[in-house]
This record gives structure tokens, sequence and C-alpha cells, in this order.
């Protein structure tokens, strides 16, 4: 892989852009106008699975002090996977250009959306550290959900999700209710532990997963320690009804709803429960999660409704 001369790194930034995007038009324009701007701005598209880590990772070694993300959640996931693989000192800032379906951290985070303007952010705004959380050696940076939660995200097809955009995750999630099974969990955090028949997990140090389904809608990305929304099994339509008051009415506690913050949490298993880490899915039956905190540098806003105040 080409690496970037002594002489540039302090200067320029690395947009390491998932090859799906690489040919719109309103990517091309918008690294285009930055650099007429006056940015140095060096470009890597991924071809595969892992490029995105890779890269990311040499762009450290590199000596490069931002690197920027262009796609989805889930390119993100693997670029930040990446950073993670370097010593803390060594971390290059990190900026989003948000291009997926769904750009659930993006979206929570207030970034924009337009190629044009959330690329010029992604190279002026300041660095700002943020917490990463980590399943067993496996690094996300926004959510991790288990049980039905997971189900959907990882059995939405990425065509629909294209042609959907976030409703496809409510399509799929209608199609499959009536199908789910509950999984009977033993949880252990910092403060306690209990059994549970589980429907839904997340793990919040975003607040959005699934298309734009606020979880976590307490969770802040700078504050050390994870959001838990644990949602319990449900008998009937009534049950569901009650479910869904129950979390308007959060963050007090319920029959079906139950949150809390910790530090690190761990969840065995009967059978495989299915998660997702930013979306991408995995399997386990017995983990544990954790914060990192202040692990990276983001690329934020004043204003940002992620950080802590």
């Amino acid at each position: 892989m080409t690496t970037i001369k002594d002489k540039e790194r302090e200067t320029m930034a690395m947009l390491i852009l998932n090859g799906k995007s690489a040919q719109l038009p309103a990517v091309r324009q918008a690294v285009s106008a930055c650099r007429e701007a006056g940015a140095e701005l060096a470009v890597r598209v991924t071809w595969e699975a892992g490029d995105a880590a890779r890269m990311a990772e040499q762009a450290g070694r590199d000596g490069l002090r931002r690197v920027i993300v262009g796609g989805g959640d889930g390119t993100i996931n693997e670029a930040v996977n990446g950073l993670m693989r370097l010593p803390a000192e060594d971390r290059p800032g990190l900026g989003l250009l948000p291009l997926g379906s769904a750009n659930d951290l993006a979206g929570a985070l207030g970034l924009a959306q337009d190629p044009l303007a959330a690329l010029k952010a992604a190279l002026s705004l300041p660095l700002r550290p943020v917490d990463v959380p980590a399943l067993d050696g496996r690094y996300f940076l926004n959510m991790a959900t288990g049980g039905f939660g997971a189900e959907i995200t990882s059995s939405t097809p990425k065509s629909l999700k294209r042609l959907l955009g976030g409703g496809a995750y409510s399509l799929i999630g209608a199609l499959k209710a009536w199908q789910y099974r509950p999984y009977p969990v033993q949880l252990r955090w910092a403060e306690g532990e209990r059994e549970a028949s589980l429907f839904v997990l997340a793990l919040g140090n975003g607040t959005r997963s699934g298309g734009g389904q606020h979880l976590t809608p307490a969770a802040r990305i700078d504050d050390g320690q994870l959001d838990v929304l644990i949602l319990s099994d449900f008998a009937s339509l009534g049950d569901m009804v009650r479910m869904r008051r129950e979390l308007q009415r959060r963050p007090g506690e319920g029959t079906f709803v139950e949150t809390f913050r910790t530090t690190w949490l761990s969840i065995e298993a009967e059978t495989d429960l299915p998660l997702t880490l930013d979306g991408e899915p995995c399997h386990r039956r017995a983990f544990r999660v954790e914060v990192e905190p202040h692990a990276l540098s983001l690329a934020l806003p004043d204003d940002c409704p992620l950080l802590s105040k």
C-alpha cells in the first residue's frame, strides 16, 4: 500500500471511501470542491471486506492526523476497528461522510447528510474525545443490539435497505413479529445481575439503531458508560401495547422495560444470541462488553447532541 511522505503527514487527511459510493457524482464533486478550496485530501477506495480497517490502520502508521470514512455504519465500524489496533497516541482523528442507507450514528451526532457539507465538516470540525465499547475485542462506536432487534437488522436484504432506507427495518420487523422466540439469558454488570427472557437488548454508546429507532435516547458518546435497554418477553398483543407505553415513559422502569447505565456487561445465553455491532451481524452464547473511555477523537460540532454537557 502506498504510504504518505513525511512532509505531507501533518496537513493531509485521508478519505476512506466505500467502493460502492466511489462513483457517486455528489461524492466526486465534494472531493473536488474541497481540494479546490485548499484541502490536502488523499482518497482510498475499498474493494473487499477488511480494506477499511487496513487503510485506517495504515493511515495512523503513516502519521496522518485525520481519517474520514465515507460510507454507512458498517464501513465506519470497520475503520474504527482498524484505528483501535494502533497505540492510543498514534490514532488519527476520525471524521464521518455518511453515505449509507440508515446512517444511524451520523444522524444521532447531528452531522450533515449532504456530501459536500459533510466532507467540509469532517475536514474542519474540532476533534473531541469519545468512548469506544468492545465486545470480546470487537469494537463498535454506536450500538450493539441483541435478540429480536439484531434479527431484524441482520436479516434485512441490502437491496431493500437501498430502496426503502431506514423504513426497510420496520417492514422486516413487522413480517417477523409473529415468529420470534425469546432468549433466556443471565446478565451481570457492575451493580447487579439477573436472569431475563430477552426480547430486545440494546447497548448504546449512541442513541439510534435499525434505521432511526431511538433505543437508548439518553446515551452520551463521551460519558464512559453504556446505556443498556432490556425488553423482556411478552405473551400477548396487550403486553406489546404495554411495552410500547413503558418505552415512552423512560427512564422509568416497568414490567417489560429495564434501563440502566454501566461500564461493563456480561451475558450468558442458553443458545446462540443474534447480535449486531453497528449493524454488523454476529452470534455469541457468552460475551462481555466494556467501555474504553475517550479512546478515539471524533470530528463533532459544538452543539452535538451526544456530547455530555
